[in-house]
């Protein structure tokens, strides 16, 4: 497996290594699962290139919510208020 050499504070060695150890992992495994994580976080985070690509994410996103209207504003307000009233003690 290739190596890596890893410039850091000692203050951020110590806090990593501490983050590792509560993980139950080497620091060597916890630096790389931080990485993988940060990898997995940006994929698909590509900046726009063009209106076009602007229109296809929001696309995207309302065929991910699904079909069907927005609810008006007095079901937003009914939703609302319902919620409130399950924490009241009613008296």
């Amino acid at each position: 497996m290739p190596r890596i050499h890893l410039v850091v504070s000692e203050p951020d060695r110590t806090r990593y290594a501490a983050a590792a150890h509560r993980e139950g992992l080497t620091l060597s495994a916890w630096l790389r699962a931080a990485a993988a994580d940060r990898l997995d976080r940006r994929a698909g985070s590509e900046p726009f290139r063009s209106e076009d690509d602007v229109w296809r994410f929001f696309a995207d996103r309302d065929a991910e919510a699904g079909c069907g209207p927005e609810p008006d504003w007095e079901q937003h307000l009914a939703v609302m208020r319902a919620s409130r009233r399950r924490g009241e003690s009613g008296t």
